[in-house]
């Protein structure tokens, strides 16, 4: 769904709609490298210059970039394949009772703007606090103004089990190539229920970390879910560093 989207009247309050449309403004997400390994019935069929994968011939274009070619070359030859450009991205939301008020509509704002974002991607979102909920699962079709309202409808309650919302986001992933897979968690990192995160953090395809210090934080434990999971780190203490904050952790 376009960003132009969140400027409709919907559920989410006016203050978290304003923050996403702000953060959308500046968000530029860099689009999947090409994987154009051959992969049967994977990914979007395009015609590409032959480079030792796929024998599937594009005969007219092929003759188009022969014609007059006396001396034709390996990639005048066009063929057929499968390119893979989807992510599977998990967007992990602490709505805990430390990221209550201004901080839990700053993480929801950043939601909505990467749902916008990665609208080619399959996208799913967990909320967590000492347990979890799954409000969109990867794949599902649902408009960034949709998942705001679905965020903000969770009460800020409870204590922080962030390894239990990793494992949560692991689940969703199960199946999706290492390549393809990761997970954005946003939070405080105060982590005060369950048992230590790092080891689940370590079994996640990629994990890359958000994280609010605008108020009682853990950046220590942030930093090492993200070294763990191979992921970056990137603190934030308001909407306006978030927009770049995110478009550092898709860089690659």
């Amino acid at each position: 769904m376009p960003l132009a989207d969140l400027d409709r009247a919907g559920a989410a309050d006016a203050e978290t709609r304003r923050r996403a449309q702000a953060i959308a403004r500046r968000l530029s997400v860099p689009r999947p490298p090409q994987d154009r390994r051959p992969r049967r019935g994977v990914g979007e069929l395009r015609s590409l210059p032959w480079s030792g994968g796929s024998d599937e011939l594009d005969l007219e274009r092929t003759l188009d970039a022969l014609a007059g070619k006396p001396f034709p070359e390996d990639r005048d030859v066009v063929v057929r394949e499968r390119v893979r450009q989807r992510r599977s991205v998990v967007l992990v939301v602490d709505v805990s009772g430390s990221m209550r008020g201004e901080r839990v509509r700053t993480a929801a704002a950043a939601v909505g703007a990467l749902a916008g974002e990665l609208a080619r991607d399959r996208v799913g979102v967990v909320a967590f606090w000492s347990d979890a909920a799954v409000l969109v699962r990867p794949g599902e079709q649902v408009g960034p103004l949709a998942v705001l309202d679905l965020l903000l409808r969770v009460p800020t309650q409870g204590l922080t089990n962030v390894t239990f919302a990793l494992e949560t986001a692991g689940r969703l992933l199960a199946g999706v190539p290492a390549r393809d897979a990761r997970v954005l968690l946003l939070s405080d990192c105060v982590h005060n229920a369950g048992p230590d995160p790092r080891p689940t953090a370590g079994r996640l395809p990629r994990l890359d970390v958000l994280l609010d210090v605008s108020g009682e934080r853990d950046v220590d434990l942030g930093r090492d879910l993200a070294r763990l999971g191979r992921g970056r780190l990137r603190l934030v203490r308001g909407h306006p560093d978030v927009a770049a904050a995110l478009g550092a952790v898709f860089t690659d």
